[in-house]
């Protein structure tokens, strides 16, 4: 059953013009663990005192697997004249916040047998995939399965993690990334770099409805166009795993 818990902000710093990364330590000194792809409950008052909440996915880096970890990372979108920015953009270090967690099943799975997954993104939703890295590392060698990130993304600086995964790309060779800028590409193109919407590195990978698992995490309109991409190539359903992010005031 999922805890509840305060908060105590620890660092936080832009990762993007409109994106804070935080990083947060329970307050009451108990324990964290999640599954990577799980999310955790921000709780709040709206300004007239009714009690509202956001989720966020935990974006920590952990050892991949249920352990305990002292960070509680997550990636915060800002909107303007939304109630959790201005909670979540105005905290200091030191301030604390209620949540509870953790939440959801957006998340490898052990029974999987496929040779194949597809990591699909946009925006924050690429936070669980972050904190997804040590398994991913670990099922590559084990399983002998690959991993493809598709990470949209409208410019190079709102690429979240962009130098991470890069990096975690080199030195993992089951592991590849894919930029997609559906505005602007970078300056200096890379390998991997793809111009235009996510559904044009998806299509370019071929999927395989025998051996490919998708997992989409982002915008609505992206996960449900990527949907129906994918379904209208023939994948099943079971092996299409989404998570929405919406946008709240």
């Amino acid at each position: 059953m999922a805890a509840h818990f305060p908060l105590r902000l620890v660092s936080a710093r832009m990762i993007a013009p409109a994106v804070r990364h935080m990083a947060f330590e329970r307050a009451d000194g108990e324990p964290f663990a999640f599954i990577p792809g799980q999310f955790i409950q921000i709780h709040f008052n709206y300004a007239d005192g009714k009690p509202t909440k956001r989720s966020y996915s935990v974006a920590t880096v952990g050892t991949g697997d249920a352990t305990p970890i002292d960070r509680i990372e997550i990636a915060v979108s800002y909107v303007d004249g939304g109630a959790a920015t201005d909670l979540l953009s105005n905290l200091e270090v030191g301030g604390t916040v209620d949540a509870s967690g953790p939440y959801g099943r957006f998340c490898l799975m052990d029974a999987d047998t496929n040779s194949r997954y597809l990591l699909v993104a946009t925006g924050t939703g690429v936070t669980p995939y972050r904190a997804m890295l040590p398994l991913i590392a670990r099922l590559t060698r084990t399983r002998g399965c690959t991993f493809e990130l598709v990470y949209g993304a409208r410019n190079e600086g709102d690429l979240l993690y962009g130098e991470e995964f890069a990096a975690f790309a080199e030195a993992n060779p089951g592991f590849r990334f894919h930029p997609c800028f559906s505005r602007t590409p970078r300056a200096l193109p890379r390998p991997g770099d793809t111009a235009g919407r996510v559904q044009v590195a998806i299509d370019a990978l071929k999927p395989d409805v025998a051996g490919d698992i998708v997992y989409l995490c982002g915008n609505p309109d992206m996960v449900d166009q990527s949907f129906g991409l994918l379904k209208d190539i023939g994948l099943p359903v079971p092996h299409i795993r989404r998570e929405k992010y919406i946008s709240s005031r």
